[in-house]
């Protein structure tokens, strides 16, 4: 099933994740690699693709995972967390709809 992880960065966070930022991405080229990651990235603390010495609010991630417990394990082990970006981290299932992936029920 898909699980959709929010993460919800401290203030000033732009240290924080880039000294985690090798590692994160490490984790999500494994779920890429094994076909689970259906997308992620961050969200720009400003109106910009490139938000500079601005930062980040906060992440999302979309990933296929055994059972929420397995998605909230993953999580907690996230160099993100471990590093202190988040204030708040939030994993739930996750139904797609759109664009469509094979046969929806």
């Amino acid at each position: 099933m898909l699980y959709m992880i929010v993460g919800t960065d401290v203030e000033d966070s732009l240290e924080r994740r880039s000294s985690a930022r090798s590692d994160h991405i490490a984790r999500l080229k494994s779920l890429q690699d094994k076909g689970r990651l259906v997308l992620s990235g961050p969200n720009p603390a400003i109106d910009c693709a490139d938000p500079g010495a601005s930062g980040f609010s906060g992440s999302l991630i979309v990933a296929e995972f055994n059972s929420l417990q397995e998605a909230q394990d993953w999580m907690d082990a996230d160099p993100y967390v471990s590093a202190g970006v988040y204030s708040q981290v939030v994993v739930k299932p996750f139904k797609q709809i759109f664009p469509t992936q094979g046969q929806m029920s």
